[in-house]
């Protein structure tokens, strides 16, 4: 398979990242197939991407020609036989669960044509894990795109040690034409770049607050005003998920051990109660109205 044989995309999971991504790949002139083992995951994935592409249009970031265009090569399925069956590459957004992504890679390997390229959207778990419980793992990859992916113009490209170099080159020609910017990382490691940076900031930041030392909203106000930030690391907690943040933590101190990397309390707590942030209406904040304005 060359690069420009890459005509066919899908994306496993239709979440808060799995349904942006697959409309990057069709805005991009991908055929592309969404797919979740829920139904109703897929009929709000479209109402969501409806909604989007509704309003891009009336800024001006989109033609009404080109949002029909888009949805005309995006489909929907709830079969996962059919996704895989016809894809030049695999795209996994599922939950941030090793064993979940696992299972699913290792049905996706029985399912898709030999020369299929498997990409994993992790935000921490390194595609060798994966990539074992296939028979591929020259065509395996990390494509990490940042929260939210019709907004944020970055994907970290990561190969292991197996990862081919065609494929390589095939993951970061698909960022291209998807207009993001992709950054090669030749060599894995938990976490990649930016989550580690941020993980530093916000383990720190927890710190502080489980210490009494100052409350998460001055930490996110010096964050603002000190050190410039767009946004807080509890601000950013909330945006992301409080949830996915857990999950992270959680898979690293299962690969480390370290006491350092095991999920702090109040994070713990936070998902216990269901207040994962924006998503839920509740995080470290109160959101009345739902949702991420993109």
């Amino acid at each position: 398979m060359t690069n420009e044989q890459i005509q066919s995309i899908t994306v496993i999971g239709a979440g808060q990242m799995g349904h942006q991504i697959a409309m990057l790949a069709s805005l991009g002139g991908y055929e592309t197939i969404l797919q979740d083992v829920q139904e109703q995951a897929l009929q709000e994935a479209k109402g969501k991407l409806e909604a989007i592409m509704t309003k891009w249009v009336q800024k001006g970031k989109l033609t009404e020609d080109r949002k029909l265009a888009a949805f005309s090569r995006l489909q929907y399925t709830s079969d996962l036989e059919r996704a895989a069956s016809g894809a030049d590459l695999i795209i996994e957004a599922v939950v941030e669960k090793l064993d979940v992504k696992q299972d699913v890679f290792a049905k996706l390997d029985k399912l898709a044509p030999a020369e299929t390229i498997f990409a994993t959207n992790s935000s921490t778990i390194v595609n060798s894990l994966l990539s074992s419980v296939t028979k591929r793992p020259d065509k395996f990859i990390n494509m990490h795109f940042f929260f939210p992916p019709l907004v944020m113009d970055c994907v970290e490209v990561v190969m292991s040690d197996q990862t081919s170099e065609e494929t390589a080159k095939q993951a970061m020609k698909v960022t291209q034409t998807m207009n993001r910017t992709g950054v090669l990382l030749r060599k894995e490691i938990s976490g990649f770049v930016a989550n580690r940076i941020l993980g530093a900031l916000q383990r720190e930041a927890l710190y502080l607050y489980e210490e009494g030392i100052v409350d998460y909203e001055d930490i996110d106000l010096i964050c603002r005003k000190a050190l410039g930030h767009p946004i807080g690391p509890f601000e950013l907690m909330d945006l992301s998920g409080i949830d996915v943040g857990y999950f992270v933590m959680q898979q690293r101190y299962n690969e480390t051990g370290n006491p350092e990397d095991k999920p702090n309390a109040c994070i713990e707590e936070k998902v216990k109660q269901g207040h994962l942030g924006r998503k839920s209406g509740k995080g470290w904040y109160e959101y009345p109205n739902q949702g991420v304005k993109n």
